[in-house]
């Protein structure tokens, strides 16, 4: 796949944390189109290959792409640099892909959101009003003035905000916003990782369907405070590398010319998973289960170590 040619056209803040950032085609071409819950993958520069996947936000118009980026503070890789551009900058990226589309078969979706998880959310609230198709919006935070896009949520047919403020009181009420699934209503999630547990495994009490249930995990919470680098031995391979933090392992094998299957980087879709062979893996997809887990699952893509080296069955 060839890569795309972008410039930097406008650059916002909306948080003290996260900005908006307007991406154009540098070489004047129509931009790739997208469906709602796409993602653009950039291309980080530096001596390590990286690619970071930031959900669009704006409805497809063939001459721009919108991202939100949410800075974390411990980041080696892709939101710092992100926060380091600007405009007139030029940046390659792959063209849109979607690991988390609207089900053709939702007769009303439930959107709910957790922190920067609003960027999916807002873009397939948008596209659903543009169609006319039912659905309701649930955004939830703990400080208003962290929460990116509160505006445009609430100007969306059937929005709440549930903004927190520390008290338990206000938070989300799961259990009663789940309370009643039906053939034709769908859930869509994308918040944190313990949002994210809580809401499904509510869902899951509750009686939804497996299959009525829709997630993506926001790729900041992926980079966590005290990443370390560790060493990776791919044994069917014979090759040692040197994953630094920051990095992932699917990016080392990746910059040290290996041609690995993979395809989300995120932790979504499980087509890079490995099996350990030896060493403490540190999970951090949502595609496996525990019962994986348990028997050697590994996904390179997200996924780190704990100990100071993983032997992978590669």
């Amino acid at each position: 796949m060839s890569s795309l040619s972008l410039r930097v056209q406008q650059i916002e803040p909306l948080t003290p944390r996260i900005r908006r950032v307007l991406l154009v085609s540098s070489d004047t071409q129509p931009l790739p189109d997208f469906t709602a819950g796409a993602h653009l993958e950039l291309h980080v520069p530096g001596s390590r290959a990286q690619r970071r996947a930031y959900s669009l936000v704006n409805l497809p118009d063939g001459e721009h792409y919108e991202i939100a980026v949410q800075l974390e503070e411990t980041s080696t890789g892709g939101s710092r640099w992100v926060h380091s551009l600007k405009v007139g900058d030029e940046l390659l990226a792959d063209a849109p892909r979607n690991h988390f589309p609207l089900c053709d078969n939702t007769e009303h979706a439930l959107l709910i959101a957790g922190g920067i998880g609003i960027t999916p959310m807002l873009s397939m609230a948008r596209s659903l009003q543009a169609a006319g198709k039912s659905f309701t919006l649930h955004y939830a935070g703990r400080d208003e003035a962290q929460m990116a896009y509160l505006p445009e949520a609430r100007a969306c047919l059937d929005n709440h905000c549930w903004i927190s403020g520390g008290d338990p009181q206000k938070r989300l009420p799961v259990a009663e916003i789940l309370a009643a699934p039906k053939p034709g209503l769908h859930l869509y999630i994308c918040g944190p990782t313990a949002m994210l547990n809580s809401v499904l495994t509510c869902a899951r009490e509750q009686g939804w369907a497996d299959d009525h249930l829709h997630y993506e995990l926001f790729s900041g919470a992926l980079e966590m405070a005290g990443d370390q680098g560790f060493e990776v031995h791919l044994r069917e391979s014979g090759v040692n590398l040197q994953v630094a933090a920051g990095q992932s392992v699917l990016d080392a094998m990746l910059q040290a010319g290996l041609d690995p299957m993979f395809d989300c980087r995120r932790g979504d879709c499980g087509v890079c998973v490995a099996q350990v062979i030896d060493g403490q893996p540190d999970h951090r997809d949502i595609c496996l289960s525990e019962r994986d887990r348990a028997s050697g699952s590994f996904c390179t893509c997200v996924s780190r170590a704990s100990s100071a080296l993983l032997v992978l069955d590669l």
